[in-house]
C-alpha cells in the first residue's frame, strides 16, 4: 500500500488516542488529585523509521527512529490546592491542534484517493 496511506491513517489513529486523553483531561479538571495525561506524537510510531524516499538532491534527509507512543503524566504542571494540575486554556489549545493535525490527515487521505481515481479514469 501506499506509505502515504499508512502514514496518513497512523495519524489519525493518534489523533483519536489522543483526543480521549485530552477529553479526558478536561472533564476531570475538577476532579480533586486529578494529573493531566498526555501521549506524545513523536513517540507514536512503534519503534519504526519514517522513511521518505528522495527523488531530489535537495529534499530532506529522513530516517530519525521514531519510538512507541507512550502515555506520560504531566508532572511538570503546577498543582492547584486540591493537587489536580489540569489547566483548561493548556488542553483547549491542545485540542484544537490535535483537531488540525487529524484534518490535515483527513485532507491527504483524500487527496490521495482523488488522485487514484483520476489515474484509473485516464488508464481506462
Amino acid at each position: 500500500m501506499d506509505k502515504g496511506f499508512d502514514v496518513s491513517e497512523r495519524l489519525l489513529g493518534m489523533t483519536s488516542v489522543r483526543h480521549k486523553i485530552i477529553s479526558s483531561n478536561l472533564a476531570n479538571s475538577d476532579t480533586p488529585g486529578y494529573k493531566a495525561r498526555e501521549v506524545k506524537f513523536s513517540s507514536f510510531f512503534e519503534d519504526e523509521k519514517l522513511k521518505m524516499e528522495s527523488t531530489n538532491a535537495l529534499h530532506f534527509k529522513s530516517g530519525q527512529p521514531v519510538s512507541k507512543g507512550d502515555m506520560t503524566v504531566a508532572e511538570d504542571t503546577p498543582n492547584w490546592g486540591d493537587k489536580n494540575n489540569v489547566e483548561l486554556d493548556v488542553e483547549v489549545a491542545k485540542m484544537t491542534e490535535n483537531a488540525l493535525l487529524n484534518q490535515a490527515a483527513g485532507k491527504l487521505i483524500s487527496s490521495k484517493i482523488r488522485l487514484y481515481k483520476s489515474a484509473m479514469k485516464r488508464g481506462q
